[in-house]
């Protein structure tokens, strides 16, 4: 199992929507994840900087990678690029943090 932490950042003023559309994840996108070896996902706000902190627990990184180029997953970033910064292909920016400390 790999650990990935990573960081994202919603417009000002959509913390609600993203919530809401997370809690209303699509059936097909929970698949997707599940099926390119993804577990244990949450996403953290903190809404003094709009900035989300994501963890997540993955089998293998190409795997996960290849996760990218479904056609659900497509259409989850066009659906969410108008509550959070996205690159020119509506991925959302995310940058990965690295890991300095795990205690299980």
């Amino acid at each position: 199992m790999i650990i990935k932490g990573f960081k994202m950042k919603l417009y000002e003023g959509m913390a609600e929507e993203y919530e809401k559309r997370h809690n209303e994840l699509w059936p097909e996108m929970k698949d997707m994840i599940h099926e390119h070896g993804g577990r244990n996902y949450t996403i953290f706000w903190d809404k003094e900087t709009n900035i989300l902190f994501g963890y997540i627990e993955i089998e293998d990184e190409e795997k996960w990678a290849e996760g990218a180029d479904t056609a659900i997953n497509r259409k989850w970033w066009d659906f969410m690029a108008p509550v959070m910064e996205t690159n020119p292909d509506n991925s959302p920016v995310s940058v990965d943090l690295k890991n300095v400390f795990h205690l299980d």
